[in-house]
């Protein structure tokens, strides 16, 4: 039996958020994983589409754990600031 992989502990946000690349020429500028033609956005429409960590890590061998970590974590970030909103 193979032994599972042991999980890289997650101590700052900052170093998680690393894995998360914007290169101009790349998928248009759109935030991407590690430099790959994944795109931020693809990773959560894959969770927001019921598939867990294990089915898009199985279905996409280049990405991993925190690669998905990340993904949420940026997009959290992104989401957090305050809306205004005309009278």
């Amino acid at each position: 039996m193979e032994k599972p992989k042991k999980k890289m502990p997650i101590t700052d946000k900052a170093d998680i958020l690393k894995r998360i690349t914007v290169e101009p020429g790349k998928c248009g500028g759109r935030p991407c994983v590690r430099g790959t033609r994944m795109r931020v956005m693809d990773v959560l429409q894959l969770l927001s589409a019921g598939a867990d960590y294990a089915e898009i890590l199985k279905d996409y061998p280049s990405l991993e754990r925190e690669d998905i970590l990340a993904c949420l974590e940026y997009a959290a970030r992104q989401t957090d600031h305050v809306v205004l909103q005309s009278a």
